[in-house]
Order: structure tokens, then C-alpha cells, then sequence
């Protein structure tokens, strides 16, 4: 055992010098100082002087490896066979997360330990491959194993400095990596909830499937050759009990009723569907989506959600684009919930952190160029008046109000359109306003009927909001109702500026688990689902075979 001046429990002194150090260590060049230890010789010198290379060890990652042995002068930390077993057993578990646990190397990790012997500079290499499979999980969990600006950008209006985290829990776990791994797993019921149902999915054989042909749209009552098949995708999938399968004694095997209905009805419920019992298009691309796909379904909403956690805050307002839902969170739980209409597939709604902070009551709408030029100009152009009817006014890009029957409309350029505030205007009696840079808000909409679809795409990205004035209840603080329902009475068209500034998280992602632990599932509205899939697949390289000696 190594004696206590060089034992890896050291806890103040070194914390304190490596807080002070790390900044200067992360940013400077990898230029090694002079060697005094083997580790840090070899240290210096990777990629070259071990000869199987870390997956991933790029400059980044040489840096936060010197920086993580700099305060216990490099020298080794996984040297306790009790600790590398504990490090290794957690790395195995990540698959518990949807991460490639052999990305980690594990099981190299466990080789090299039993055939190593007592060679400095292979203890050396074993050492640095260990932390740095330890240093990369930790990164994976609290931020995502993808880069998340590249594949489903989100934009936020503020950015916190980070750049300690994953360093400073790596160097408090070292002696208990379970608490690392586990102060460094997202701890939000969304994330917990959906890691349980994904291991108990993994943990299963995948049932078998049986996929239904298509067709035209098949109502209760209706006999169609499909319905033995629709029987037994609803029974491998555990809608239906094989009981059921009397039924197909004579004609009514391919009569779609009752019980069948019913499971239909409780799938259609289950994927964020319209619950009517009839299997078209919609319902019958969800039952021929196969168990595996809807295994990777749920890893890939895991990596969203380490992306998303750092974004939950205590306070919280949440809309959740993909299942059309907004969320109003007190101290970490939902209090209030509505649904919402976001934009179609052609201008989503875009993902964002902002801070809400003030109301337009009783709004005008300038209407938006893409909007202008796609939806309004052909109105106008085949009758103007169309402007009159919707109340709308023309101005000049200066502000100068326009007559619209001098404007020479097939030659538009620096017009915009803006609508009188009242019933028929589509934000309603409120706009709720947050900093972005694709002028999207919340607001309220004459549209209400369209609540009631199950897959409520119908914006041209903002979010229209059911019971918009009950979240502008919601929004104010004490002493506050009162001057805004005066205001709204007025009809007027009013800037308030909120006492209370809220956070908005506006996120997407296709699955989540509902208080009794069921998988809810929803439509992929932007088809963002297979790219994500792919990119996990693809970063994820098998471990590399090899004695792992040093290089001489």
C-alpha cells in the first residue's frame, strides 16, 4: 500500500492547488514538464507511448487527464485492484443509460489488470487508459455523448461556465466512483423514470412482432383480411390476451370489434394518437414500428435528456414540442399542465432557453415575412379585400401607414402587414415574450378547436397556448392580477413588463414514462429521431483488441 503522503484520499490541500491550477493547466500547451514519475512520462508523450490509444483521446482529452493527476503528482490511482473493479463495474452499468458501455473499454481494462504483472510503464498505460474512460463517462452523463449544437441545436440565452464540473466530481469520486457515477447521472424523475423502463426493455427478450399490412382506413364493425394481423400485433405487444383469439372461429376472425377495438383504442392512447379506434395511417405506422426501434426510441430520449438537465431549473416554465404539452413547474413539480399547438414540420418550433419577462395584452400581429410571402400575398393578390375583412394595415418599413390600393402588390418590398387587435386575431388576448432570435413566443389563439387533435402541429412556430389566461395568472405575482385584468378590459394593445421573470424551456424529445411507469410514446413530428440514432450508433467504436504493452 502506498503511504498516506501519496495515497489518493489526499482531500484539501490538493483540491485547493488543483482549483487554483486547473484553468492554467486546461487551456496551456501538453508540453510535459520534466518527468518524474512514469506515468507522467508516458503521460506526456501519448498517443505514441501505449500501444492501444484511448477512443477519443484528443488534445482536449490530454489536457483533463494532466489536469485530473496534476494534484496527485501523477502518480497512479487505479493501482488498488478493489478500485479498478469498482471503476469497471460502473463503466459496465452505462449501458444501463443507452451508452455503449464497450466505448469504456471495460473489459480491456479487466485484461490488462490480470496480465500486466508488475511492469511500472504498463501499470502506467493501464492507469491512464482507466482515467480516461473515467473522465469520459463522467462528461457523457452530465453532458450528453453527442455535441447536441450539431445535431439538434438549442439556443439559450444564457450560458453558464462549466468548465470545473466534470473535473471536480472526477477528482471528489475518485475513492467512491459509484457516488461519482451517480452524482454525475441526471438525478430528474424524467431521466430516472426512463432509464428504469429502458433497462427493464433491455433486460427482456424482444417480443416477436408481427407488422399489419396497409390499407384503407379500418373502422369498428368493418371486416377486413388485415385484422388477424392487427389481433396479433396487439397481442405480442401486451394490448390484448391471446383469449382473444376465439374470435377468428368463423367469419368474425376477420371482423375488427370489441375487445380488438378496445386495444386499439388503449395502443392509440399509449402512442399520443387520437383515441377514436380507427387504424389509419397514423395509427398503423406506430404498430409497424418494430420492438427494437422502440428500444433505440428510448436511448436516444435519454441522451436528450442529458442534454436538457442542466436546463430544469426549481422554477420552470416547460413545453414539450413533440408531445404538444406545457408544463408550469413549482420547486421541481408540475402544478399546471395545458396543451399547446407548435409549429408544422415545414417551420418548427424552435428548441430554446429564454427567461419570460413581460405580456403583450390584447396584441396586434405584424405578420412575419415567411408567413407574408407564402401565406398572405396570394390572399391579397386574388382579393384585397382580404385586409379589410381580416382588419389588417399596410405600412411602409419606415412605420408609415400605406393605402393598400397603392401599393403595387406583385412587386412587394419593406411592406408589413399588421393586424388589428381583437377576437378574430390569431395571438388571441396575450402574447407571452422571452429574448430569441426566431421571434417565436407563447400566445393565446381563436383556433381553440384544434386542441382537441392529438397531433396539434399547426403553427408556423410559436406556441399557441389552451388557457393562455390561466398562465398569465400563473405568471403574476401578488398584487399584480388586478392592473392586468384592467388592462386587458381595456381592449387596448399594452406592454407589461412582468414582476417576477420566469425561465422557458422549449425541448423535444419522443418518450416519456407516465406516473405508473408506462412508456408513453410520441410521434417523431420533425423526424429527428433517426439521425440521432445513427450518431450514437456511429460514435460508439468497438474496443480494441492487443497485449496494450508500452511502446518501447
Amino acid at each position: 500500500m502506498r503511504s498516506d503522503v501519496l495515497d489518493k484520499k489526499r482531500s484539501a490541500v490538493y483540491l485547493s492547488v488543483w482549483l487554483l491550477t486547473v484553468p492554467l493547466v486546461a487551456t496551456a500547451k501538453t508540453d510535459a514538464p520534466i518527468a518524474t514519475t512514469p506515468l507522467q512520462q508516458i503521460l506526456g508523450r501519448l498517443p505514441g507511448s501505449c500501444q492501444t490509444t484511448p477512443p477519443g483521446l484528443d488534445e482536449q482529452a490530454r489536457q483533463r487527464l494532466q489536469a485530473f493527476y496534476l494534484p496527485f503528482a501523477f502518480t497512479p490511482l487505479w493501482s488498488d485492484p478493489r478500485s479498478l473493479n469498482n471503476l469497471v463495474e460502473e463503466l459496465e452499468k452505462l449501458a444501463d443509460d443507452g451508452l455503449d458501455a464497450a466505448f469504456y473499454q471495460p473489459a480491456t481494462l479487466r485484461r490488462m489488470s490480470q496480465n500486466g504483472g508488475a511492469d511500472p510503464r504498463w501499470l502506467a498505460c493501464l492507469d491512464i487508459l482507466a482515467s480516461h474512460a473515467y473522465l469520459q463517462a463522467l462528461q457523457h452523463l452530465v453532458h450528453g455523448r453527442l455535441p447536441q449544437a450539431q445535431l439538434e441545436p438549442m439556443w439559450r440565452a444564457q450560458h453558464t461556465d462549466e468548465a470545473l464540473t466534470v473535473q471536480t466530481l472526477a477528482l471528489l469520486g475518485v475513492d467512491d466512483v459509484h457516488s461519482a457515477f451517480e452524482r454525475a447521472r441526471p438525478s430528474l424523475d424524467h431521466y430516472q423514470a426512463l432509464r428504469a423502463a429502458y433497462v427493464r426493455m433491455r433486460d427482456s427478450p424482444l417480443p416477436p412482432w408481427t407488422p399489419v399490412p396497409p390499407g384503407p382506413l379500418l373502422r369498428p364493425g368493418m371486416q377486413d383480411s388485415r385484422v388477424p394481423a392487427l389481433r396479433s400485433s396487439l397481442i405480442q405487444a401486451g394490448y390484448l390476451t391471446s383469449s382473444v383469439l376465439e374470435l377468428e372461429k368463423g367469419g368474425e376472425g376477420l371482423r375488427y370489434q370489441y375487445a380488438l377495438v378496445d386495444a386499439v383504442e388503449d395502443f392509440q392512447r399509449q402512442h399520443a394518437l387520437k383515441v377514436d379506434g380507427i387504424v389509419g395511417p397514423g395509427t398503423l405506422d406506430a404498430l409497424n414500428i418494430s420492438p427494437a426501434s422502440r428500444l433505440d426510441q428510448l436511448r436516444v430520449n435519454l441522451e436528450r435528456w442529458r442534454w436538457y438537465a442542466r436546463d430544469m431549473e426549481s422554477q420552470l416554465l416547460l413545453v414539450d414540442i413533440a408531445g404538444g404539452q406545457l408544463s408550469y413547474y413549482r420547486n421541481r413539480m408540475p402544478v399546471w399542465q395545458t396543451r399547446v399547438q407548435v409549429g408544422r414540420a415545414e417551420r418548427a418550433t424552435p428548441q430554446l432557453k429564454s427567461m419570460i419577462e413581460r405580456l403583450t395584452l390584447n396584441p396586434t400581429w405584424t405578420v412575419p415575412p415567411t408567413i407574408l410571402r407564402e401565406d398572405k400575398l396570394p390572399e391579397i393578390r386574388r382579393d384585397i379585400g382580404f385586409l379589410a375583412r381580416h382588419q389588417m394595415r399596410v405600412f411602409d418599413q419606415y412605420g408609415n401607414r400605406l393605402n393598400p390600393y397603392h401599393v403595387d402588390w406583385n412587386n412587394v418590398r419593406g411592406l408589413r402587414l399588421r393586424q388589428d387587435a381583437g377576437p378574430s386575431n390569431p395571438l388571441g388576448k396575450v402574447a407571452v415574450r422571452f429574448a430569441n432570435p426566431f421571434a417565436v413566443y407563447l400566445h393565446d389563439t381563436p383556433s381553440q378547436q384544434l386542441f382537441s387533435e392529438a397531433q396539434r402541429t399547426f403553427s408556423s412556430g410559436c406556441v399557441r397556448v389552451e388557457g393562455a389566461l390561466t398562465l398569465v395568472d400563473l405568471l403574476l405575482s401578488e398584487g399584480e392580477h388586478e392592473r392586468v385584468t384592467a388592462l386587458l378590459e381595456t381592449g387596448k394593445t399594452h406592454e407589461y413588463r412582468l414582476n417576477r421573470p420566469l425561465p422557458i424551456l422549449m425541448a423535444y424529445w419522443t418518450a416519456e414514462v407516465d406516473a405508473s411507469g408506462r412508456v408513453l410514446y410520441r410521434p417523431d413530428i420533425y423526424g429527428r429521431d433517426p439521425a440521432l440514432r445513427a450518431a450514437l450508433n456511429a460514435a460508439s467504436p468497438r474496443e480494441q483488441a492487443g497485449t496494450h504493452l508500452p511502446q518501447r
